[in-house]
């Protein structure tokens, strides 16, 4: 990791109402504290993290109103731990990656970012689409792999391994970042 490090946390606010969304969310809680512990350490250490997310057909990069729309009895003690900050990034994401159609690619630029730290869920769709096209823009990857989480263990492993194995990422556990 160097100053030019950023951490993305991906489809966190997440109602986790859909066919096996009680289980994505049981495996998602699993990450929250270490997810929480490494957002406190980035920001400590003045390091941008950016949350990209879904927008629920709203359409509307407003922070609040996708909240309001994601929180209930199973998403609480998700969401309301890892609700965004006011210094930090929120953008909206129409698809899978966080780079497809989102103005993320021009942000991390004016950062000056050439590292990122990818988590959120879920990490067999989009966080390992989105580590794709990150290392297509040749961006270094670290992937602390206790920080994603999927509907099945089975799937979450292997998209670790192809992280790993094809796009060259750094697997690591959350605390050994800084």
């Amino acid at each position: 990791m160097n100053d030019h490090t950023a951490l993305l946390i991906i489809d966190i606010l997440n109602p986790f109402q859909f066919e096996h969304g009680q289980t994505l969310a049981d495996h998602t809680r699993k990450m929250v504290k270490p997810l929480d512990s490494l957002r406190s350490a980035c920001r400590q250490h003045n390091m941008p993290v950016i949350y990209i997310n879904d927008h629920y057909t709203l359409w509307q990069a407003d922070l609040k109103k996708i909240y309001d729309k994601c929180l209930n009895d199973i998403s609480r003690p998700i969401i309301e731990t890892l609700k965004p900050g006011n210094d930090d990034y929120f953008l909206i994401k129409p698809k899978h990656s966080a780079f497809y159609g989102t103005a993320l690619n021009t942000l991390l630029h004016s950062l000056k970012v050439d590292t990122l730290i990818l988590t959120g869920i879920a990490g067999n769709i989009c966080v390992l689409f989105t580590a794709n096209d990150a290392y297509m823009r040749e961006f270094n990857l670290i992937i602390p792999e206790d920080c994603i989480a999927s509907v099945s263990e089975e799937d979450n492993r292997y998209a670790i391994e192809m992280m790993k194995n094809v796009l060259k990422a750094d697997i690591v556990e959350s605390g050994s970042i800084i």
